[in-house]
């Protein structure tokens, strides 16, 4: 049974590193596109790199992934009114700093002047609706990342706005995300000292599992997480931690009990086959606790405790961000997330001071 945490643990002033906001309807960007995007939407659509129409049509998908009770008196989408966010998660868990993670299609449409349009709107429509109304809110900078040159725009545009927390990615892209075509991105992230937040998700117009398309909803949420371990892979060996050793990522929503056998196995191809990958200097493990976060949603949940506690030693307490998952499914409550007990230190390093370093807060 999981233990609950005091109320104590409620004042630590919890930064919670993945809050999901939502449109009210898709007018409410109407400000902040041109009058051609606009038209180009109406007439044309926005035409994702997913291969099928309906993909993504999973009655859990219908609408916004969320709670039961998320939807606010006004009948909007989960997410969208701020007031009902301040009553039912920043007051109700005295949330000091909620990072804004829009899961939105704007980075995913094959036109890439309407991806970068579609990015930048809606990064105007987080400040104009959240952060510039409650200062309890950062943002994340979407980017269109499939044309890294658009995307380093956008992120040189936004980097000195405090309103802005991090540069948001996707677990799915249209190739292994390490790749150089996407450096440019790192290399202005690095630049302006702003963190990566990975997060689990996106459509590359692949099928989601290296075998193929699942049949089950329970499938394609699990694979989910292959997809975080295929971009941290790539990014190891293909060396952006190398070249870029200040460069932060958080992988948000993708689990964290794969870290340390990702961590041992990439070690060991390392040691037998590190004459590939000459500019690596560090075994994998390293660039992964040098470099890399995990958010503790979705919390794992073994049959014994303890086991969850050897698993979070392993990774570090250093390591380790609280993200509630508001408004989804599948939120984690700060009060019963962790099914181990955690000393003074390890909560307050998880619930609030890792992030106030990853987000220069």
């Amino acid at each position: 049974m999981s233990e609950v945490l005091d109320r104590q643990t409620t004042k630590l002033r919890i930064i919670d590193s993945d809050i999901h906001p939502s449109l009210a309807s898709e007018r409410d960007l109407d400000p902040f596109l041109s009058t051609r995007w606009r038209k180009h939407i109406a007439e044309y659509g926005k035409l994702s790199h997913r291969p099928l129409a309906g993909r993504g049509t999973y009655p859990r998908f219908s609408p916004n992934t969320a709670r039961r009770d998320a939807w606010p008196a006004n009948g909007n989408a989960p997410g969208s009114d701020l007031d009902f966010m301040r009553r039912q998660l920043l007051d109700r868990y005295d949330i000091e700093v909620g990072i804004l993670e829009p899961l939105l299609d704007c980075n995913l449409v094959r036109n890439p002047g309407l991806a970068a349009a579609l990015c930048s709107a809606i990064n105007d429509w987080q400040v104009a609706a959240f952060t510039s109304q409650e200062r309890r809110l950062r943002a994340s900078i979407l980017i269109p990342f499939e044309d890294p040159a658009a995307a380093v725009v956008e992120i040189d545009r936004r980097a000195g706005d405090r309103n802005f927390a991090q540069i948001q990615l996707t677990s799915r892209s249209l190739a292994p995300i390490g790749q150089r075509r996407y450096w440019p991105i790192f290399e202005a992230a690095a630049r302006h000292g702003l963190p990566i937040g990975m997060h689990i998700g996106g459509e590359s117009g692949h099928a989601p599992s290296p075998g193929g398309w699942p049949s089950f909803y329970a499938e394609d949420h699990h694979v989910l997480v292959h997809s975080m371990q295929t971009q941290l892979t790539s990014m190891i060996l293909e060396g952006v931690f190398e070249h870029f050793p200040t460069l932060k990522m958080i992988c948000i929503e993708g689990g964290f009990a794969w870290a340390p056998n990702l961590a041992w196995r990439l070690d060991r191809h390392w040691q037998k086959m590190r004459s590939e990958v000459p500019d690596l200097t560090m075994p994998p493990s390293a660039y992964m606790r040098r470099n890399v976060w995990f958010s503790t949603q979705p919390m794992e949940e073994p049959e014994r405790p303890e086991e969850l506690r050897r698993t979070l030693e392993w990774i570090g307490w250093d390591r380790l961000v609280f993200a509630s998952d508001y408004p989804h499914w599948d939120f984690d409550d700060p009060e019963h997330a962790f099914p181990c007990r955690l000393s003074e230190a390890e909560r307050r390093a998880i619930f609030r001071g890792n992030a106030e370093g990853i987000y220069r807060l």
